[in-house]
């Protein structure tokens, strides 16, 4: 019989890690209360504070203002191109109709295929 995993939020994680780190009650009372295991409680305790670090980077700040510049700036570009490829799509159904007729679609379209 297999059992279904259980996917925590991150919320939830950090709730029970500060929880354990005011020490008001120890890991196993905290994991029995929950109905989780010690170890995976003891397991986001030192992920947390092995990542507290990152909270107080700045470096985090800038790389992803820089990320943030770099997709605007490919933005536009694939905006400026979908404009010029209808700029073009747009002359040439023109061009089309002028040399063709405005019916020409159904004039020139190929015959389906037969075997």
């Amino acid at each position: 019989m297999s059992r279904t995993r259980r996917n925590f939020s991150a919320k939830l994680k950090s709730e029970l890690v500060l929880e354990l780190l005011k020490g008001e009650k120890d890991l196993n009372t905290i994991a029995t209360e929950n109905k989780i295991q010690p170890n995976l409680l003891r397991n986001w305790k030192k992920e947390f504070l092995d990542k507290a670090s990152i909270v107080f980077d700045d470096s985090r700040e800038e790389n992803l203002k820089e990320k943030l510049a770099v997709e605007r700036k490919e933005k536009i570009a694939y905006a400026k191109k979908v404009g010029q490829l209808t700029m073009q799509v747009d002359w040439l159904k023109k061009k089309s109709e002028e040399l063709l007729g405005p019916d020409y679609e159904n004039q020139y379209s190929p015959k389906p295929f037969e075997d």
